[in-house]
């Protein structure tokens, strides 16, 4: 079915950077939106980036202005580069794909890949 793998994911040191990738099964413009969620030991999973089939993106006030979405339609893969990194950035990142457009299917998550930014 729909697979979507995460990859770049590790260990950095504050204000550094890191840049996260999502390849998926099919087609990227065959979803609603693709987008990156973020969840932290004892909190709940947030939305950090979305960017829809047409372009348009929004981001979490919190990363606004340090992270950027990006896509690579040929590889249907999506981005995440995230630049002056915060211990508070620190936790497991999962990819997402929002239903098949006119399908009325649910999201597709990827297995997620932990960032830890510490010094």
């Amino acid at each position: 079915q729909v697979q979507l793998v995460e990859s770049g994911g590790g260990l950095v040191r504050p204000g550094g950077s890191l840049t996260l990738s999502c390849a998926v099964s099919r087609s990227i413009f065959s979803f609603t939106a693709m987008g990156w969620y973020r969840q932290a030991p004892g909190k709940e999973r947030e939305l950090v980036a979305r960017i829809t089939s047409g372009g348009f993106t929004n981001y979490a006030e919190s990363v606004k202005g340090r992270f950027t979405i990006s896509r690579d339609t040929a590889k249907n893969t999506v981005y995440l580069q995230m630049n002056s990194l915060k211990p508070e950035d620190t936790a497991v990142y999962y990819c997402n794909a929002g239903p098949l457009h006119f399908s009325g299917t649910s999201d597709y998550w990827g297995q997620g890949t932990q960032v830890t930014v510490s010094s």
